[in-house]
């Protein structure tokens, strides 16, 4: 990232000849003893009695709810819990749409918003299900809390607060207001080349039936036709609940990181702005590494393969290679897979909250 130096994390330990899937949970269970056994160890004990925040701030499709769901997998799934927004806010068209449920909303936010915008107003843009009225920042804060408050004391990532300028201020104070006062915080920086979202967007393939998401290049099926009048390759869903249907792109997706280039800009800036604060520990997350210099910080099945198909008669036989990019400076990477990222996690949390 520009302005900002993500030094690169070495994963790779001395010694440790040991290849390990990390698709797979056991695999990446012995993966996480063997690169971050000591650490993990210390998190667990630590989280019985202490918990922090940490608010994840990176450009959108980075990961951050990836990372943060595999730090509670590997380290404690009934200490840690990961808080989505934007998830968070979606969840509410349903919501004032059960008189129940409203009635109850409507009650806890008599109580607790605090804020310019009448809150019949808030209460008629969800209704109407309007996306030109902005909710305010004070909303959001009342209804983390209100999603806080039913998850209990637990270590919590915050994924996607903040997500503007005026909102980097609140989350400094945040977690005065939701009862962590003697918790430490942290935020978790997250940099991750243009060009890695773009072919996630621009290659994600999902079943029309059953909305199963895969990716031709990244993620592929196991089994890939092709088709003669387009010359591409294409996938069969493997849901096991599903039909075999043969997955298409969304429409939009041929255009990338087009449609959101605004909105990775201002992530972008909140990096920044949140990077230059004094007082609050960072952890610094890389998702690539330099062509280089990668055999002296990862080891191979740390990075990303890249999959490519070749038809050999009736049969199309998948490939594979290091998924190689050019990062926001122009120096060819490899992109990493969610492990290693979150191995650098575990450790640099360690040394941020001082176990």
């Amino acid at each position: 990232m520009k302005d900002v130096e993500f030094p690169v994390f070495k994963t790779k330990v001395k010694g440790l000849d040991k290849t390990f899937d990390l698709m797979d949970v056991k695999g990446r269970e012995d993966y996480f003893q063997a690169k971050a056994g000591d650490e993990i160890k210390r998190l667990r004990e630590y989280l019985k009695e202490n918990t922090f925040v940490a608010y994840l701030l990176g450009k959108k499709n980075s990961g951050k709810g990836t990372y943060a769901k595999m730090f509670k997998e590997v380290v404690s799934p009934d200490k840690v819990e990961h808080v989505s927004v934007g998830d968070m806010v979606r969840e509410l068209d349903a919501v004032v749409q059960d008189p129940a449920q409203r009635k109850e909303l409507e009650a806890f936010l008599s109580k607790n918003y605090r804020g310019y915008m009448p809150l019949s107003e808030i209460m008629a843009a969800l209704d109407s299900r309007s996306t030109k009225v902005l909710l305010p920042s004070e909303l959001i804060l009342a209804l983390v809390k209100k999603k806080l408050a039913a998850a209990g004391k637990k270590a919590l990532f915050i994924d996607g607060f903040p997500r503007n300028m005026d909102q980097v201020s609140y989350s400094l104070f945040f977690r005065d207001l939701i009862g962590y006062r003697d918790d430490p915080d942290v935020f978790v920086m997250i940099d991750i080349p243009e060009k890695v979202i773009d072919e996630r967007i621009k290659y994600r393939a999902v079943c029309p039936k059953c909305q199963t998401s895969r990716n031709v290049k990244l993620l592929p099926t196991k089994k890939v036709g092709f088709d003669e009048k387009e010359k591409k390759f294409y996938l069969f869903c493997d849901n096991s609940q599903c039909t075999s249907e043969r997955m298409v792109g969304k429409e939009g997706d041929e255009q990338g990181i087009g449609p959101i280039k605004d909105r990775l800009m201002v992530d972008e800036e909140l990096i920044k702005k949140a990077f230059e604060l004094y007082g609050v520990p960072k952890v610094l997350l890389r998702n690539s590494v330099p062509v280089d210099t990668a055999k002296d910080y990862v080891d191979d099945y740390e990075i990303t393969p890249e999959y490519y198909y070749e038809k050999q008669g009736d049969e199309i036989k998948i490939l594979e290679k290091p998924w190689q990019v050019l990062d926001d400076e122009g120096v060819a990477s490899y992109s990493l897979l969610a492990a290693p990222v979150v191995v650098a996690m575990i450790k640099q949390l360690v040394e941020a909250l001082e176990i």
